[in-house]
C-alpha cells in the first residue's frame, strides 16, 4: 500500500482538499484500494475543526465529499509511516524544519513541483480564491500521479 500524507498550515482548506481530490482521482482510476491518503497541518490552531465551508463547498461544486474530515497535527511518527509528504507552500517546509530537523524535512516535497512549478499552492485562506486553490491542487496530484506511473510504483 502506497501512503500520502498532504499537509499545509491549518489541514482545513488546502491540504483536505489535496487529500479527496487526490482520493477522487484514485476511485476515478479504480486504485483506491492501493493508496492510503490522509493530511495533516503544521500548526494546532485548527486541530479538530472541519473541512473550512468554502473549502468544502468547491470540492463540492467538482462531486467530491469530505465528510467527516478533521485537522490533525503532523507528528513524527508521519514521517515513519507515510511513504510520500507532501506540503501546499515554503512557509509549510520552513514549519517542518523547525520543528522536525533538517533530516525528516528532506523527506517533504511541495505539490507544485509535480506541476512542474516552483510556485506555492494558491492559499484561498488569504486570497478567498477556492476555485485557483482547486486548479492548483488537480494540476499537483495529476503530476503526481504521472511521477508514479513513469516509476512504475502504479
Amino acid at each position: 500500500m502506497i501512503k500520502i500524507l498532504f499537509i499545509c498550515h491549518g489541514n482545513i482548506c488546502r491540504s483536505p482538499m489535496a487529500e479527496f481530490i487526490f482520493k477522487d482521482m484514485l476511485s476515478a482510476r479504480h486504485l483506491s484500494e492501493r493508496f492510503y491518503v490522509e493530511s495533516a497541518a503544521t500548526s494546532y490552531e485548527e486541530i479538530g475543526n472541519p473541512v473550512y465551508p468554502p473549502a468544502r463547498r468547491e470540492l463540492a461544486k467538482h462531486g467530491i465529499r469530505c465528510d467527516g474530515k478533521t485537522a490533525r497535527k503532523l507528528i513524527r511518527a508521519d514521517f515513519d509511516k507515510f511513504d510520500y509528504l507532501i506540503a501546499m507552500d515554503a512557509n509549510n517546509l520552513r514549519n517542518i524544519r523547525r520543528e522536525f530537523g533538517d533530516e525528516l524535512f528532506s523527506m517533504v516535497t511541495l505539490m507544485m513541483e509535480y506541476a512542474g512549478s516552483r510556485d506555492d499552492v494558491a492559499d484561498p485562506w488569504y486570497t478567498g480564491n477556492f476555485e485557483v486553490t482547486y486548479r492548483d491542487i488537480v494540476a499537483g496530484c495529476e503530476g503526481f500521479l504521472q511521477k508514479l506511473e513513469r516509476e512504475g510504483v502504479i
